[in-house]
């Protein structure tokens, strides 16, 4: 007889997902009539820009349009994203070898786990960092090192152990800078060094730079696609939805050394048929058009920061603005640390009325902190901070 309550293996290997008891608290108190400002997923509010809304309401009328797509993406999109990144970084990339589209950063990097991963293979991934760069590889049967990536000045050193004392040799590291969650930056001197590291000791590196655009002081995020040789062992990620603001349109790219791009379009293209064509026309219209969107959604992005980081901080939660990302990575204040990331979440639902996500929830190294994502208008956020100080004066 079948079991109903047994597991699949790969069900197996996933750990238990700690925002789930979060979200369930947050549904449980809305459905009491709570008013709950949700600071937790980092889900993108703003509008897309109408120069792509236009094109897409364009498109979907076009009866071609709606016949299967192309695994890898379309020419012109992938010619646009090229473009793309000749003009923000300086680096030139094929079109046909070098780049492909994916069904978000998310999926991309799913997909290549998938593609470059044999059961007990060692990948590296960084601690705290987003879900996907740990679990990607879990569902993929491979075996993980964890690397603490709270400090990227005392990150090398640990990378450095975890290479000579990993048995096998590890497949590929992955790094993710701007950081989610921390929002820690790194500038090209950093890549120089992870490049020099990978191709010394043979192995890949995998690069996200979903939030590219999203920064606040002069200096912009740099591709590790800048320094020379990367594209010898480095793929690098990048998507639409922060920077158009486009996250259920699930465009996201992969970029950089051909034989990763060349596996990852052989699994891809087994597994889906890449994303509604129109969508992909539209997207094209994103790179294509009109940039000042860019800038607008970073401004409002850094507007939000300013509110809440001066909020937190006059009521007496002592935090640092970040410089990048639409996420705050914040300690728990000292009176709360007992209870931990996730007891000090829930503590937030029940008095302060906010989600927050627990930083547990990005690894061990991110217990003692929580995340908070801007994704809330001045006046939410403000609200959000009157709560919050209640909660610190109580």
């Amino acid at each position: 007889m079948i079991s109903n309550t047994e597991q699949f293996y790969r069900e197996k290997r996933l750990p238990p997902y700690v925002f789930a008891e979060v979200n369930r608290l947050k549904s449980e108190a809305r459905a009491q009539g709570e008013d709950i400002i949700d600071l937790g997923m980092g889900n993108p509010d703003l509008a897309p820009p109408d120069h792509v809304l236009d094109k897409l309401a364009e498109a979907i009328r076009d009866p071609r349009i709606h016949r299967y797509s192309v695994s890898r993406g379309i020419p012109g999109l992938r010619k646009a994203f090229a473009g793309y990144y000749e003009r923000r970084f300086g680096v030139e990339l094929c079109p046909e070898t070098e780049a492909i589209v994916t069904l978000g950063s998310k999926e991309g990097l799913a997909n290549l786990a998938q593609a470059i991963s044999s059961p007990g293979d060692m990948f590296l991934v960084p601690n705290p960092s987003y879900p996907i760069h740990a679990f990607g590889f879990i569902i993929a049967g491979a075996s993980l090192r964890y690397i603490p990536s709270a400090n990227a000045a005392d990150f090398f050193t640990a990378l450095r152990r975890a290479v000579e004392f990993s048995v096998p040799k590890p497949i590929a590291v992955v790094i993710n800078y701007p950081s989610n969650p921390t929002a820690e930056m790194v500038d090209l001197e950093f890549y120089e060094q992870i490049v020099d590291f990978c191709r010394h000791y043979g192995i890949y590196v995998l690069s996200d730079l979903a939030y590219a655009e999203i920064y606040f002081d002069e200096a912009a995020p740099p591709s590790i696609l800048e320094v020379k040789g990367a594209k010898d062992v480095a793929v690098e990620f990048t998507s639409m939805s922060k920077t158009y603001s486009m996250p259920g349109w699930r465009i996201g790219f992969a970029a950089g050394n051909p034989k990763l791009i060349a596996a990852l379009a052989r699994v891809k293209s087994y597994l889906d048929y890449g994303a509604f064509t129109a969508v992909q026309v539209a997207a094209t219209a994103a790179f294509n058009g009109p940039q000042d969107c860019v800038q607008s959604y970073r401004q409002t992005y850094k507007n939000r920061r300013d509110v809440l980081i001066k909020g937190l901080n006059d009521a007496g939660w002592q935090c640092a603005p970040p410089p990048a990302t639409m996420f705050a990575w914040v300690p728990i204040p000292n009176r709360f640390r007992d209870l931990g990331a996730m007891g000090f979440s829930k503590l937030m639902i029940e008095k302060a009325k906010v989600a927050v996500s627990p930083g547990i929830g990005f690894g061990e190294q991110g217990e003692g902190f929580v995340r908070m994502a801007l994704v809330e208008n001045k006046a939410r956020l403000r609200q959000a901070v009157r709560n919050i100080k209640l909660l610190m004066n109580g």
